[in-house]
Formats: structure tokens, C-alpha cells, sequence
């Protein structure tokens, strides 16, 4: 039987890649913030606070006051390429397409913001692609995060007559590849510096210490890369969790208490470093760099350094290459 004139275009079925990171406001300018932080703040996943009750406090203060500050600290960071995070994370698919060559086709996201995880799977399929990885780019596993994630590809799902075949990335927290290019990345960097650092101090993203009771192994997963890092290092390894929000109790030590601790303590130089980003963001650019170098000084310290993520490094686009080619064993030769 001969295809009908109006059937649409049938496309070659070929394999995708999708990468996926957290998210960032269109702008540095209060309502794209306010935009990006309604709805990350309204993900059930990352507010584990019923929505009839938080809601109302989401709205009704943190949306009216909470933007103004978060795109001042947003303009301090943004380039001419836009957000940093974005920026890098377009730059990392771009290298691992080149890594996989035209076999694959290779795609990035944002869980919140844009290009969303749903615009990014339209591509691909659009495209071709009728086997898809799903690769998020959090190395902990964490339901704030990474099951956060998925939701958004299930979402997507739910809505496809016709779905693609589906495999997901697992978290890389502990695997050879991954520790191997920390070590690569860090010691290249520490290597570089002016100084001989008393002290890295490694700082993951916080969680409310609840999330650990409730059986996420977020806190396990860091505890145990931060081992593994520091097995292979000569440096005295510490680790700590930033951004704490709200008035619920987090997971501990904070960062910031530590950075001000440090020099009472004798430690008085040092380099941080963000091993739970996969690409520099607001939280390490500003957060460590910025604030935490001001809060480390002005405690009577004398040298501080903030280590850039993995990025696009050479260590990390051949790790990523690592984990995707692993995961699409049987897909593609």
C-alpha cells in the first residue's frame, strides 16, 4: 500500500540524548525571577509542605520580595552569553554531540526555566529520535532534584500518543569516571594557585535534614564522593552544605558557619570547590565566591579560592562521554 498524500513525514528513527540541569531565569530582571522561582518553589518536590498551606506563603511574601534580591545577585554573575548555568550546560551538549558523533543526537534542558525538558523532547523527536537517554546532571541522587527530573520527563510521557523508548541516567556519585575527573579537574586548578590551602572544603547543595529521615540517600551519596575525593587528594578534605531557606532544620555543617569558623580555628587559607554541581551557577559563583569569600575574610583569613565546577573541562566532557556511551550500550555500536 502506498503512503497517503497527507501522511506526515516518516523520519529515520535515531538515538537521543537529552541532558538536563536545574534551571535559570530567563533575565536578570525581578519578574523573569519571579517567573523562574513560582515555579521551581511550587515543584512538590522540592517544598515537601502541603500546598494549602504554603502556597499562601509563597505567594503572599516570598514572590513579592525574594526576586529583587535574587536578580541583583543574578546580574553579578551573568555574562554575555546569559546565565552561566545555561551557557554551560548548552556548551557540554555541544561537546558531547561532537564526543558521539552524528549517530547520536544530543539535546539539553532545563527542569525549570528555558529550554524546558518538555520543549527539548519535542526536538528530539522531531528529529528522529524514537530512542532517547535521559541524563540529568546531578551526581547525588536526590528527590529534589533528580526524581524532580523525571517527573518532568513523565509529564512529557504522559502526553505522546506514540512514546520513544526510554532509559535514564542513573546517579554517578561514587563512580570511577566521575571521581577520576574531580581529581583531574581539582588538582589541575590547585596546582594553579598562589598559595598552598590549609584546608578544601568541599560544599554540596543543602536539604532539609528531614529529607534524610524520610530515606533520601542525598546525604549518604555526598558523604561517600567526598571520601572517595579525598582518598585520592593530599589536602585535608572538609565538607559542608550551602544555601540553607527557611526555618526548618538542614543538613550540617553550613557552609557559611564554616567559612567563619575557619580562621578562629587556625585555618586561615583556603579553596572551596562544588563537586555536586556539574556547572557553575549562581549558588558557586556568587554564593561561594562572592559571599563566601567576604565571609571568610572578614572572619581574619587571608586566602581564598573558589574552584570552578567541572564544566565543559576536558575531564568532564570525556567522563560524560564515559557515562552516556555506557548507558546506550545496545543502542549504538
Amino acid at each position: 500500500m502506498n503512503r497517503p498524500a497527507d501522511h506526515p513525514p516518516v523520519t529515520p528513527p535515531r538515538v537521543g540524548v537529552l541532558i538536563a540541569n536545574l534551571g535559570t531565569p530567563d533575565a536578570p530582571e525581578t519578574g523573569a525571577v519571579r517567573r523562574y522561582l513560582k515555579q521551581f518553589l511550587s515543584d512538590r518536590r522540592v517544598i515537601e509542605i502541603p500546598p494549602i498551606a504554603w502556597q499562601p506563603i509563597l505567594r503572599g511574601i516570598i514572590l513579592n520580595t525574594r526576586p529583587t534580591k535574587s536578580a541583583a545577585a543574578y546580574r553579578e554573575v551573568w555574562s554575555e552569553e546569559g546565565s552561566p548555568l545555561a551557557a554551560i550546560t548548552r556548551r557540554q551538549s555541544e561537546s558531547l554531540a561532537r564526543r558521539l558523533g552524528p549517530e547520536v543526537l544530543v539535546d539539553w534542558a532545563m527542569r525549570y526555566g528555558n529550554p524546558s525538558v518538555g520543549d527539548a523532547l519535542d526536538r528530539l523527536w522531531a528529529a528522529g529520535a524514537r530512542r532517547i537517554l535521559f541524563a540529568p546532571l546531578y551526581p547525588q541522587y536526590c528527590a529534589a532534584t533528580t526524581a524532580s527530573a523525571m517527573d518532568a520527563l513523565g509529564d512529557w510521557m504522559a502526553g505522546q500518543r506514540w512514546q520513544p523508548a526510554i532509559r535514564s541516567m542513573p546517579p554517578y556519585h561514587d563512580d570511577p569516571h566521575y571521581i577520576d575527573a574531580l581529581e583531574r579537574d581539582l588538582r589541575r586548578q590547585l596546582d594553579m594557585l598562589d598559595f598552598a590551602p590549609d584546608r578544601l572544603l568541599l560544599s554540596f547543595h543543602g536539604m532539609p535534614e528531614r529529607t534524610l529521615h524520610l530515606g533520601d540517600p542525598y546525604h549518604c551519596h555526598c558523604q561517600k564522593t567526598a571520601r572517595l575525593l579525598g582518598e585520592r587528594l593530599t589536602l585535608d578534605v572538609d565538607i559542608a552544605f550551602q544555601s540553607r531557606f527557611g526555618r526548618a532544620k538542614w543538613l550540617e555543617p553550613a557552609t557559611d558557619d564554616r567559612l567563619k569558623a575557619y580562621p578562629g580555628e587556625g585555618v586561615k587559607k583556603i579553596a572551596i570547590a562544588a563537586p555536586g554541581f556539574s556547572a557553575d551557577c549562581l549558588e558557586t559563583i556568587e554564593e561561594l565566591g562572592i559571599r563566601g569569600r567576604e565571609d571568610f575574610l572578614a572572619a581574619g583569613g587571608t586566602d581564598f579560592a573558589r574552584l570552578d565546577c567541572l564544566n565543559d573541562s576536558a575531564a568532564s566532557i570525556t567522563m560524560l562521554e564515559a557515562l552516556v556511551r555506557r548507558e546506550l550500550s545496545g543502542w549504538i555500536d
